[in-house]
């Protein structure tokens, strides 16, 4: 097989896991360019991979033309979209232009409305199947990692799925009063905005964080867990229509809850323009401007994360549940790729899913969600790249029908 040439768009703490673990798949790449609009962040991370070949660059991936450029001259192969949601589209279309496949791991949001769904991306299929192309969406952890467990789920335990709960727990403590694991920006617009659940064939809308129950999370214990909308829950009752509910929940502490009431009630969480000082400003890009930087709370990190898809249904006529999860230590994290567990479980699924596409594995053109491929060839690598993922048949679910 030809080498391949990579472009990693975005040099936050996602990219950095990524770049590390690409450029260390010698037998697959050539050449990786890393780029975002600061190039000296991708210098420095540049300066510790390997030992695949780096190069670096700036870019605004808001300019198609700039992008296009950039690939072109790169001559790449495969693009890893992890900058901003906002910039997906921009990105896509570059890719259309230059004959590229597309890797991402989180779907499109406008800047100006704090919403998500695939539809902006979706509407880009027919375009990618005429190029030839493959546009692999949401290859994080969740969504991409759950949506691979939930199609492994239905391969080989179930003859219908009925019931899908997706938990994320994030047990560790870095340390800070108040900091966010990933983008402040999207992480705190994801949060405050309306919780959903797919439920009987119609989405159920509630209050931001509206409900919660203590959930069992395997080798951390009982946490508060809340129901938020998650991108991978749209795509997952789609593509398996046999599902009666379908739920995405995620642990917060009470001094994080605490912090982020405050911060609404004073409308620092607010994306609704403010003028000040004759300038327009967001208060929320504000806010993320003097929150701690996600990818510098990896050397304090302490404890773990659990995620993991519960599923309840049916196997040659008689009921199953089924248990599959990872747990990422954040002290792991950090001595493999200098990154938290946070951006550690995001950034490895991302690089894997770009080397399936970029060896064919994954291959066909059109937009494509995670659990559309078959989950084995991913999940046969993930272990090997630091996640090890592990299955309970038959047990107790925290959550019943």
């Amino acid at each position: 097989m030809n080498k391949k040439r990579l472009i990693i768009i975005g040099a936050g703490g996602v990219g950095n896991v990524a770049v590390r673990k690409s450029a260390r798949m010698e037998d697959l790449y050539e050449e990786i360019l890393l780029a975002s609009r600061t190039k000296a962040k991708c210098d420095a991370i540049a300066k510790e991979a390997g030992p695949v070949p780096i190069r670096t660059a700036e870019v605004d991936a808001d300019d198609v033309q700039a992008l296009v450029s950039l690939i072109r001259n790169f001559k790449a192969d495969v693009l890893l979209n992890v900058a901003l949601p906002y910039q997906d589209l921009t990105i896509m279309q570059a890719c259309l232009e230059c004959g590229v496949h597309y890797v991402d791991t989180a779907n499109y949001e406008p800047k100006d409305v704090a919403h998500f769904e695939y539809s902006w991306q979706w509407a880009f299929r027919e375009k990618f199947e005429k190029a030839g192309l493959t546009a692999l969406l949401g290859s994080g952890f969740d969504p991409g990692v759950t949506n691979v467990f939930t199609s492994y789920a239905a391969k080989h335990y179930f003859d219908e799925m009925h019931y899908l709960d997706i938990v994320d727990c994030n047990a560790g403590d870095h340390g800070k009063s108040f900091a966010t694991n990933f983008n402040p920006e999207i992480n705190i617009r994801e949060i405050t905005q309306n919780g959903k659940y797919y439920e009987k064939g119609e989405w159920l809308e509630t209050e931001p964080l509206e409900i919660h129950q203590n959930v069992d999370y395997p080798r951390v214990g009982s946490k508060e867990s809340y129901l938020l909308f998650h991108e991978e829950l749209e795509s997952l009752v789609m593509h398996y229509p046999t599902l009666k509910r379908a739920r995405f929940w995620m642990t917060f502490s009470q001094q994080y809850i605490t912090f982020l009431r405050v911060l609404e009630e004073v409308g620092m969480t607010s994306i609704k323009p403010i003028e000040y000082q004759g300038m327009e400003i967001q208060p929320l890009q504000f806010l993320k401007a003097v929150l701690p930087e996600p990818s510098s709370l990896g050397p304090n990190y302490q404890g773990q994360t659990s995620i993991g898809c519960q599923i309840r249904g049916v196997k040659d006529g008689k009921e199953r549940t089924f248990f599959i999860f990872n747990n990422c230590s954040h002290q792991m994290a950090y001595q493999d790729t200098k990154a938290q567990a946070v951006s550690y479980t995001t950034g490895v699924p991302a690089a894997l899913g770009a080397s399936l596409v970029a060896r064919g594995i994954w291959n066909a053109p059109g937009v494509w969600n995670m659990e559309q491929f078959d989950p084995d060839p991913f999940l046969a690598e993930l272990g090997k790249m630091g996640l090890p993922w592990e299955v309970v048949v038959d047990g107790k679910l925290a959550f019943g029908k």
